[in-house]
């Protein structure tokens, strides 16, 4: 047997997210459930990744005492949970950024603009149970600062929300995207939302929200300004 044969048999037998994690690790790359790893998942592991989870669910799923052979709703469960958990929900962790565009601020454009709502679904990185709510989203431009299409907010927002997340720390990552793309003078992030970890257990409380907002630049420091984007989104 070869060198180059041996390896190649024990990469098949590691688990493919032993793999992901050993690559992670020797770059000192954090892995929290927020985190985007894609950068460090190779072409056709994320099948791979997709047909451990099954695996591993489906050991959940004894450990439950659910028949999984003979009951009918539940034999396939296992499979459907992992391509819901890789290549839906937390889609945000294991994909790369979309696609942005920027194009030129040709009229030098340097006032207030608001986006939203734009409907915001995640997952509780506490219990994996889902967070259904809306943002806004107010930029204020600089005169030179890169503009962005309206249906790209929503992309940016949705790759953030893929993933297991505190509410909290979503609206700050958003916040941190968005500046990264389009420098601008400020950068405002509001979002409501539904938490089913509050609702569906613990104290079960259906009518509970939570609200939250980051402010940067210019909406920290300028209260009009910050008094007209909350008045602005207050009426959508």
């Amino acid at each position: 047997m070869t060198l180059s044969t041996a390896t190649e048999m024990v990469g098949k037998i590691t688990p493919v997210s032993e793999r992901v994690r050993r690559r992670l690790q020797a770059a000192g790359q954090r892995y929290f459930a927020n985190d985007n790893i894609s950068e460090f998942i190779n072409e056709g592991e994320l099948q791979e990744l997709q047909a451990e989870v099954a695996d591993r669910l489906g050991e959940v799923m004894q450990a439950l005492v659910i028949d999984v052979e003979h009951d009918h709703n539940s034999k396939d469960t296992a499979q459907r949970v992992a391509r819901m958990f890789v290549k839906e929900v937390f889609a945000g962790r294991y994909q790369a950024a979309p696609p942005v565009t920027a194009f030129p601020n040709a009229s030098q454009l340097d006032e207030l603009m608001v986006i939203g709502p734009l409907e915001v679904r995640s997952a509780c990185s506490h219990h994996l149970v889902p967070i259904m709510g809306k943002a806004w989203i107010g930029v204020l431009p600089d005169s030179h600062s890169p503009l962005i299409g309206l249906s790209k907010y929503a992309r940016l927002a949705n790759w953030i929300m893929s993933r297991p997340q505190i509410q909290e720390e979503a609206i700050s990552d958003l916040a941190d995207l968005l500046e990264e793309k389009m420098n601008p003078r400020g950068i405002a992030v509001v979002m409501e939302a539904d938490h089913l970890c509050m609702q569906w257990r613990g104290v079960k409380d259906g009518g509970a929200k939570m609200v939250n907002s980051v402010m940067r630049g210019e909406f920290l420091s300028d209260r009009s300004l910050r008094s007209e984007f909350l008045s602005l989104i207050n009426k959508s």
